[in-house]
This record gives C-alpha cells, structure tokens and sequence, in this order.
C-alpha cells in the first residue's frame, strides 16, 4: 500500500509545481507607466465625455464627471453639416496629396544622398538639416509673398506645396538612414544580373523601404492633417479651409460651443489614429532605422 501511494503522491507534487504560476512582482515602473497613460489619454477620454455632455450641464456648477443625459447630438450635428464635412475632405485631400509628394522626394533625395557621392553633399545635408531650426512663424510673411505672387492662395495646391517644404527635411534625413541599412551587395548583384539603375531602384530599393516609407508618410499625414497657422494664414475661404481652421466656427463672441469643438476634435483624430496603428510596426521599424550600426 505505502509503495503504491508513493508515485502518486510524487506525481501530485510535480502537478502542483507545474500548475503553480509565477508571482508578478510590483515594480514602481508601473506607477510610472500608469501616471503616464493617464496623462496621455486623460485628455482625449475628457474630449469624449465633453463632446456627449448637453451645454446645459457644463453650465451647472455641480457638474459631474459623466454627464447625466449624455447624448450623441454634436456628432449628429457635424454629420449634417456641409461646412464640417468640406472642411473635412479638403483635410483629407491636402494631407493624402502631402503624403504622396514627400515620400517621393524623400525617397529619391533619400537614396541619392545615401549612394552617391558628389560635390556639396554635404551642404545638402546640413542645409536640409538646417531648416529644422527655423520657427515657423518667421516664414509665414515671406511665404505668403511667394504664394500670392504664383497665385496659390486659398488653394489646396498651395497648402500642399507648404506642407512638403517642411516636412520633406526631416523626411529626407529619415530615408537616407534607412537606405544606409540596405546592403550595396544586393543592388550590384541586380545590376549584374542586367537591371538598369532605374530597374534597381524600382524593384530592390524600394520594396526594402517599406518600413521607411511608412514611417515618412505617417509623420507627413500628421503634420499636415493637424497643421493650423498657414492653413489660417493662407485660406480666406471654404475652398481650402481644414478642420484645425474649421473649428473656429464654434467660437463666437460672447460663448463657445464646447460639445462640437471637442466633437469635432474626437472626429478629427480618429484618421490620425486608425493611420498610426496600421502604421506602427513598420513606423517604429522606420524611425529606429540607422541607430544601431553594424
């Protein structure tokens, strides 16, 4: 009987240790990390609840966190509104047309300054560089002569246009150090193998940039969709108006609409939103792209 009992016993004892799951230990990160998210999402989450509350109750001096009578009538609003959804496709439009220049000049521009060798290299890249440190407000006066002399304002063109010219330094530096990481092995064995320069270009360089070119066009989106100063400066009217301008609307005189502001503020971030989570592996691989050599 004890002999029979002795393997069971054993067996039992090793079920228990296997079963046993390991203790999560705390560690004062985690408080760290949560007082992070809190003030990270807090204001968005404050933005939603805002955007549910009747202005009545914002009015009342006991107000409480969650509205009583929360209801979706500023979004019902701003659905219905043909000033908000122009103000909305001309977004779309100057940001998508954003997107599409930069990431091609800075792939281009990119991949020469990484492969090739030429006089004022150099200058190239710390000029480009160089534009970073200027604020942006000291070229709205010079940018708006040249935009006014080629006819450009209040147009989407134009915005465009502004848009690339800032984003397409950053952009560039960006490129060149993810081409940096490709091996020049694998263009000179396509060359071998009879590909023209073009041919290289076009089936290793690019298809090996994806993770780059995603995280260029995802900083390019952003900036561009929540750009407000020289879409303020540079539109007079709702022909190239975008949401960041738009939003001035529901501020009068006298009261501001805070339920469709913030409305139209969850609205507006949601494309930026839904961008960075198809983008984030390939954004993070992009901009992590030349900081480990070797």
């Amino acid at each position: 009987m004890t002999t029979a009992a002795n393997p069971n016993i054993i067996a039992l004892n090793k079920t228990g240790k296997q079963k046993a799951k390991p203790r999560v230990k705390f560690r004062p990160v985690y408080i760290a990390l949560a007082l992070w998210l809190i003030g990270v999402l807090g204001p968005y989450a404050w933005m939603f609840i805002t955007s549910i509350t009747p202005q009545e109750e914002m009015t009342q001096s006991a107000a409480r966190i969650w509205p009583h009578h929360g209801n979706l009538k500023a979004y019902e609003y701003l659905f219905s509104n043909h000033k908000f959804i122009a103000y909305a496709i001309n977004s779309a439009i100057v940001a998508v047309g954003t997107v599409i220049i930069t990431t091609t000049f800075a792939l281009l521009a990119g991949t020469v300054l990484s492969r090739y060798r030429f006089r004022g290299r150099k200058f190239v890249l710390f000029g480009t560089l160089i534009l970073q440190l200027f604020p942006t407000v000291l070229m709205i006066v010079p940018l708006y002569i040249e935009m006014r002399t080629f006819g450009l304002l209040d147009t989407k063109q134009g915005l465009m246009i502004v848009y690339t010219a800032f984003s397409l330094s950053f952009s560039t530096w960006l490129m060149k150090g993810y081409v940096d990481q490709i091996p020049k092995e694998i263009e000179e064995a396509a060359l071998i193998d009879g590909c023209s320069r073009f041919q290289t270009f076009l089936y290793v360089i690019v298809p090996l940039t994806k993770p780059g070119i995603s995280a260029v066009a995802t900083f390019s989106f952003i900036y561009s969709w929540n750009e407000f100063i020289y879409a303020l400066t540079f539109t007079h009217s709702d022909v190239a108006r975008t949401i960041p301008v738009g939003l001035r609307l529901f501020i009068g005189e006298s009261s501001i609409n805070w339920q469709y502001i913030t409305a139209a503020g969850v609205l507006a971030a949601i494309p930026v939103l839904v961008g960075f989570m198809l983008a984030q592996r390939s954004l993070i691989a992009g901009l992590t792209a030349g900081a480990v050599k070797g």
